[in-house]
């Protein structure tokens, strides 16, 4: 080991020694039985902490102290003294008092709600909760400071001497122990900011004005930015559920709570001159998505003083080990509590064995300099800043001495001047370029302002064009260009041919931002894989690469697009676009036609110039960025579209003259404890006579992916309309109803429920026009007028964390005669990272 590693670390532990204070330890009762929820404080203080399910904690403590009180109800106080500084791993045995028998106690499963003073002081609460905080008053506004840190936590000798920190181990001179966990962390991230918020209660709308933003090393990687921004969503613990990580948790303070939770009257004591009750609460079940702690709440008012919430160990989220979050209020009146301090830590890992390695992420935020009352206009909440302020990421020593309204601790302050060393090793450099590759699946080349991908897209097959090998790039001097170029270049082996595409957009306007952006692709496609047809120029379904699926995939299509359009957004998330496109279509495939009938014979080809207006409305969805192309920063959000195309004959020499409308709408629904359910509605009509390269397929899916808004059991062109309306339903309990099952509850399974339909039609007309009996590969175009046709499915998500399976049935159309071998049952499954 490098002897300044030594000497760092020797001093770290001895200054650590001196000036602070820490215990762990179990507490167990007489029949060694380990005693949850048990209090445990430093003597003379008012620094504390509570054991887990297994009886276990950690106590840290800046001062010195020389004595620990544990207590709970039902057992006799434990007065410990602390002869060292240091003590971990002690053993404490709590002995019933006879006396307090009678008294509430802890006990497992459904606990009785009568005669509970506990559940009488939540239901006050409960009846209080409009009236405390910030919702007592029409507007409001204060100061925010946001302080969140990444650090690699459980650092042993193996770790340092690892080949992946050779050359980087002074970072270890950072090491320090969680005053949560106890274990040891090295700090590797930080990022702070300073903002302005305002709210109106009355229209129901707030905004932040970021004034300044810091990190360490990385002020230009916005991806970073917008993953904390998501990840740690502000919550209020009155909210009948909390969404962390995408996922919805039982707040004790719900009025579902006594359902979830017991809750236990622990303690009473005046805090802040506030005469306050303590309650202990911990869930009923396993595996829920539930928290365990403590809350101090005013006698009077029924506001809550301070709380903190620790995520059960068995609750059913992944990647993540710990979840721990404090909140403070001060009393500013009589009658109004508010939030001050809020601090939460994750730990991500990829188990939860106690002595895995991972991530600690540390958010705390402080608010300050509240006002209310103070009205602005309603046009005031929806202006956006349209220009990137590198003032604002710049903020000078000054400003941020000035505006942190918590001083960094020395471990902070050493992350800033790590990073900056860092930075300047090249193996760093090559491990931050290959996370900054997969997060964006583009190569960068510093010495050109050109991005090599995405590389995700570099190989491909189908049964036309056999192994398919691309290439692309695109322009990039930074995260807000104001104007982008891309293209691709594509070669099949089996058809032996070269496909390419070309685009560019050029922002014109930031405050509209209109954008005009046109190109030209000629390429390989499915396009019976969506209701919508494609105007984008670089774009490609899964159908048309996937390697392997339920049938043959020879149902493609030649296509050459050109493409030009202009675009705006004079109101937040409400994007008009007026387009024109000219595309000629033709079969790719000698198994599959695309032949049409004219009044001069027969023609393979249909060269079409289209003019499309869309509107399209994102409530609320977030944006980042400054540029020509900006980053959704989260996605839980409502989708609505609607748009009309028209064909004209009369130019470019077009084939055909039609309309079309078309509408679709899609809303996610956060359904509490019930997990989440996405809908999809889509409808659409063609007037006008057209062929089957013109027509609305219904979207099939051939591959073995579960893949959301297509129909698994239908093949590509199955179905064919000119008038559809269709429908998409998945909800996913998020492990709701395993947890109940005793032999899978362990598992961490999670259920999702799909069923999907679809009605259509297609005149006389349009089936005449495309059938033409010589072609042997002319398709009958057939569409589910009779009936609606639906399926369903039932999926187990979460295998091995990472594997979704669906089981998916065919509702009807099972003996169709045009396609004997209709597939009545299937199994698709998908991969992904998900909480």
């Amino acid at each position: 080991m490098n002897i300044r590693l030594i000497i760092a670390l020797f001093y770290l532990g001895l200054s650590s020694a001196f000036a602070q204070t820490k215990v762990s330890g179990f507490v167990y009762d007489e029949f060694n039985e380990p005693v949850s929820f048990a209090n445990i404080v430093f003597k003379g203080s008012t620094e504390g902490t509570i054991t887990n399910e297994n009886g276990k904690f950690y106590l840290e403590s800046d001062d010195s102290w020389d004595g620990l009180v544990i207590s709970f109800i039902g057992y006799e106080t434990l007065n410990v003294p602390l002869e060292k500084k240091v003590n971990y791993n002690l053993k404490f045995t709590l002995k019933e008092e006879t006396a307090e028998l009678n008294a509430v106690l802890i006990v497992s499963g459904k606990q009785s709600k009568k005669n509970n003073p506990a559940i009488d002081i939540l239901k006050k609460i409960w009846e209080h909760k409009r009236s405390n905080g910030l919702k007592q008053f029409k507007q409001y506004e204060y100061d925010k400071y946001e302080k969140v840190e990444f650090d690699l936590n459980t650092i042993d000798s193996a770790l340092i001497k690892s080949k992946l920190f050779k050359g980087m181990e002074f970072v270890f001179n950072e090491v320090d122990t969680s005053n949560v966990t106890g274990k040891t962390y090295l700090p590797i991230f930080i990022n702070e900011a300073v903002s302005k918020v305002y709210g109106d209660n009355v229209i129901n709308k707030t905004k932040e004005d970021l004034l300044g933003n810091k990190n360490s090393g990385f002020s230009d990687n916005q991806i970073i930015i917008d993953f904390i921004d998501d990840l740690y969503s502000d919550f209020s613990v009155y909210d009948n559920y909390m969404k962390f990580f995408d996922k919805s948790f039982v707040s004790p303070l719900s009025t579902t709570g006594v359902n979830t939770y017991n809750y236990v009257l622990a303690d009473s004591s005046f805090i802040d001159n506030k005469w306050c009750y303590n309650i202990i609460y911990y869930p009923r079940r396993k595996n829920e998505l539930t928290f365990k702690g403590d809350f101090w709440v005013a006698d009077t008012t029924y506001a809550i003083k301070e709380i903190n919430l620790q995520a059960s160990k068995s609750a059913n989220i992944n990647w993540i080990k710990e979840i721990y979050i404090e909140q403070e209020f001060e009393v500013l009146s009589d009658s109004l509590f508010l939030v001050t301090r809020d601090y939460m830590l994750s730990d991500f890992a990829f188990n939860k064995k106690e002595k895995s390695r991972g991530v600690y992420g540390k958010r705390t935020t402080l608010y300050n300099n509240y006002k209310f009352d103070i009205e602005k206009d309603k046009k005031f909440y929806d202006a956006e800043v349209y220009n990137f302020d590198k003032d604002i990421y710049n903020r000078d020593d000054e400003f941020w001495s000035e505006n942190r309204l918590e001083d960094l601790n020395k471990d902070e302050k050493g992350v800033y001047k790590m990073l900056d060393t860092l930075k300047t090793v090249k193996k760093f450099k090559r491990l931050y370029n290959l996370g900054s590759i997969l997060a964006s699946g583009y190569i960068e080349f510093n010495t050109l302002p050109l991005d090599y991908g995405p590389v995700f897209s570099t190989f491909g097959y189908n049964e036309v064009e056999g192994i398919r090998l691309r290439t692309g790039g695109r322009t990039y001097f930074g995260p807000n260009d104001l104007w982008r170029l891309e293209g691709f270049l594509a070669y099949g082996f089996d058809d032996d041919k070269f496909k390419y595409g070309i685009s560019g957009k050029w922002l014109i306007d930031k405050k509209s931002r209109l954008i005009i952006s046109g190109g030209n692709r000629r390429d390989i496609e499915q396009i019976g894989a969506s209701l919508t047809t494609s105007t984008d120029v670089l774009g490609r379904s899964l159908a048309s690469s996937s390697v392997i699926g339920t049938s043959t995939n020879d149902k493609l299509t030649n296509i050459n697009l050109t493409s030009l359009a202009v675009e705006a957004e004079p109101w937040r998330n409400v994007i008009f676009r007026l387009g024109g496109n000219y595309r000629t279509l033709e079969s790719a495939s000698p198994t599959f036609s695309l032949d049409y009938n004219t009044p001069t014979g027969i023609a393979s080809e249909i060269k079409q110039f289209e003019s499309n207006l869309s509107v399209s409305y994102f409530p609320g969805r977030k944006m980042t960025g400054f540029g020509v192309e900006r980053r959704v920063a989260n996605d839980y959000y409502s989708r609505l579209f609607a748009q009309i195309t028209r064909g004209d004959k009369s130019l470019f020499n077009s084939d055909f003259d039609y309309t079309k409308v078309q509408f679709s709408y899609t809303q996610p629904w956060q359904m509490g404890g019930f997990g989440r359910l996405n809908t999809t509605f889509e409808a659409g009509k063609t007037f006008g006579e057209v062929p089957l390269g013109l027509l609305s397929v219904i979207p099939g899916n051939q591959s073995y992916f579960s893949i959301y808004n297509t129909f698994s059991q239908l093949d590509f062109y199955e179905f064919v309309s000119d008038t559809y309306a269709s429908f998409h339903f998945e909800h996913n309990f998020n492990g709701r109803l395993f947890s109940r099952i005793p032999f899978l509850r362990k598992l961490n399974l999670r259920e999702i429920v799909s069923v999907r339909g679809v009605m259509g039609s297609i005149t006389d007309e349009n089936v005449a026009l495309s059938n033409v009996p010589s072609n042997p590969n002319n398709i009958e175009l057939v569409a589910p007028s009779n009936e609606p046709y639906y399926e369903y499915s039932l999926g187990v998500g979460n295998i091995f964390k990472v594997l979704r399976i669906d089981f998916n049935f065919r509702g009807n159309y099972k003996d169709n005669a045009l396609y004997p071998e209709a597939r009545k049952f299937g199994v698709t499954g998908s991969f992904g990272f998900y909480f």
